[in-house]
């Protein structure tokens, strides 16, 4: 009896292992949202990011990846992921400016960092990443790290060939730091979701737009209309950020955190280097396709600093975060030589 008893046990603790091995391997799984079209190369670069965490996990965490506005609309992806409605997200800070004017100047620091590497060496080594994290954390969040795409191009149906002839230019440029510097400057900025720009040239609403890279807009077709683009770029490079809810950060695993940080930097490498690749054959192939590209002078490039300067300033004043954002970023810009 007592052999039959001693069985019967180690039957249960042994069952009782294997339950417990089996919900030890369930795989953690994450929604999550990016701010791009579906379809998109960025979006495109947002699913291989998932599949490599999922291989580099052995499938122990999966994110489920959704394109901008399948779940929220993308100006409401901190306050879905804050919620938990969001596990991760691959979002645009700027889109929380109203939140904390910090999330501008993180978001894009307009004619500031000429391209991406020195916006990375800010973060990662001029003390940027302590700051942003801790703005992240008062709403609940874990800034793992940031993913750049390249400096963006305006698009025109008229040659911009110096700051001058933006004067009495309509241009469609987002609210906040941007239409800020375009309205010193003497464009009349114009609000419309990125869906209206296309048909907003077509019927001459706007003579230009500020919306994305070279090779994004050539995607979209604006070059059809608005054959006049500057290039290379210097207006805008903006970050987009990769955060976790802050409960679900904590309870990860150390191993697995760090799995998802490494797969984080090879995200961002490969999201700078596809896109720059894509712009370059765009560039090449200008001429063929009607387009005339417009460098900006140095001295213009200069000039807009500058007046950029005073709106990073303005918006620095608006929060402490958001001084200290300034405050670390001048520096640095001052370190390598961009401002004096």
């Amino acid at each position: 009896m007592r052999a039959i008893v001693k069985t019967l046990v180690w039957a249960a603790v042994s069952v009782a292992a294997l339950v417990s091995s089996a919900q030890a391997q369930q795989p953690i799984k994450w929604k999550m949202m990016t701010l791009w079209l579906a379809g998109s190369l960025p979006h495109k670069l947002n699913e291989e990011f998932a599949a490599n965490v999922m291989s580099r996990s052995g499938g122990r965490l999966v994110l489920e990846v959704h394109p901008g506005g399948a779940i929220v609309q993308p100006q409401e992806s901190l306050d879905a992921l804050s919620a938990g409605v969001l596990d991760v997200q691959n979002a645009g800070p700027a889109y929380a400016t109203g939140k904390d004017a910090a999330f501008a100047l993180i978001g894009d620091l307009q004619g500031g960092f000429e391209n991406p590497q020195q916006a990375m060496d800010w973060l990662y080594k001029g003390g940027g990443v302590e700051i942003v994290r801790e703005l992240y954390r008062k709403y609940n969040a874990y800034f793992v790290g940031g993913v750049w795409y390249g400096v963006e191009t305006l698009v025109s149906k008229k040659p911009l060939r110096t700051l001058a002839d933006f004067k009495g230019l309509k241009l469609r440029a987002p609210t906040g730091m941007g239409q800020d510097i375009w309205r010193i400057l003497g464009a009349a900025s114009v609000n419309l979701p990125g869906s209206e720009v296309y048909t907003a040239l077509e019927r001459g609403v706007i003579d230009a737009s500020d919306w994305g890279t070279l090779s994004m807009n050539q995607d979209l077709g604006y070059h059809k209309l608005a054959k006049f683009p500057n290039y290379p770029g210097f207006h805008s490079m903006p970050m987009s950020d990769v955060a976790v809810n802050l409960k679900k950060w904590n309870a990860l695993p150390d191993d697995l955190k760090r799995i998802f940080e490494n797969a984080v930097q090879e995200f961002n490498l490969a999201m700078v280097q596809r896109n720059r690749e894509a712009d370059e054959k765009v560039a090449r192939d200008a001429k063929q396709l009607g387009v005339e590209l417009i460098n900006l002078s140095a001295a213009d490039r200069f000039k807009f600093r500058q007046v950029a300067m005073g709106v990073w300033n303005q918006f620095a004043g608006r929060s402490a975060l958001a001084r200290r954002v300034y405050d670390s970023q001048v520096a640095y810009l001052r370190k390598i030589g961009l401002v004096k």
